[in-house]
């Protein structure tokens, strides 16, 4: 067999091992690495090394997320991020979250406001009265932030990405580190009661996780459609979070089991 043959026959090989995993996948939800690769019959390492061919787990939908495999999408597969066409989705439970998750608000905080969908409609949904200090990292955010009065805006700078809006860079890192936050308002494309909170840009992760580490309290706020959903960037485990705060679209058995799993849940009630 000449070497071409051989490759393309570990190719084909490689190509089945994923299929059969993607099938795994869509039966059972996420597994552990291990129990995986026990399934196909093959390594762990194998399927390691299967899953960092780049390229190659994303075509397929399929993540390797804290020693777990898991979808990286749920139903057909999404292409890259963009602001744009997330922003009407859930539109009306996204408010009804951020209105809730804005009552937290007291004169004088000074406030992290993360990226996303849902936190256009908390800018938009704290009163006007108090005085307030907020950082953000996305131009649309800033945006709106510019327009609102009694506010000390800092945004963190640095590269620029469109299809989220947000800039990124060691140093915007570092101020972070040195400031003091009463609250930050996090988002989430997914949160798994037993994987955490994930979401679909990893440029993100290292700012939210800086966020985190320099808030007096944290509050997750996510529309019921992110529950019980995983996304490839891990940022933290949802003991991270001071409480969630969704609405009533928000299924009852993820709910639950967020609950069960000791998260503070806050939720919204549906208007009329």
């Amino acid at each position: 067999m000449s070497v071409a043959e051989k490759q393309g026959l570990t190719s084909q090989r490689r190509d089945d091992r994923l299929a059969r995993l993607e099938a795994l996948l869509q039966e059972m939800g996420p597994a552990r690495l291990e129990e995986a690769a026990r399934r196909l019959g093959v390594s762990s390492m194998t399927l390691r090394r299967d899953l960092a061919r780049p390229g190659l787990a994303e075509s397929r939908g399929l993540a390797l997320l804290g020693g777990h495999v898991v979808p990286s999408s749920t139903g057909a597969r999404p292409g890259p991020y963009a602001l744009e066409r997330e922003q009407d989705q859930h539109a009306a439970a996204k408010r009804q979250a951020a209105a809730l998750a804005a009552q937290l608000v007291r004169d004088g905080d000074t406030l992290f406001i993360d990226c996303g969908t849902t936190t256009p409609h908390l800018v938009e949904s704290l009163p006007e009265g108090p005085s307030l200090t907020i950082i953000c990292y996305a131009l649309n955010i800033a945006t709106l932030l510019a327009r609102r009065p009694n506010t000390r805006l800092v945004l963190l700078g640095g590269l620029y990405h469109p299809g989220a809006t947000t800039f990124s860079s060691d140093e915007s890192l570092s101020s972070l580190r040195r400031l003091r936050v009463n609250t930050a308002f996090l988002s989430a494309a997914g949160v798994d009661a037993a994987h955490g909170a994930t979401c679909v840009n990893f440029n993100e992760v290292p700012v939210k996780q800086m966020a985190l580490a320099s808030a007096g309290q944290s509050v997750l706020v996510v529309d019921g459609s992110k529950l019980g959903q995983l996304r490839p960037a891990y940022f933290a485990p949802l003991s991270a979070f001071t409480r969630i705060v969704t609405d009533a679209s928000a299924p009852a058995a993820q709910q639950a089991a967020l609950r069960q799993a000791g998260s503070t849940l806050d939720v919204a009630p549906a208007t009329p």
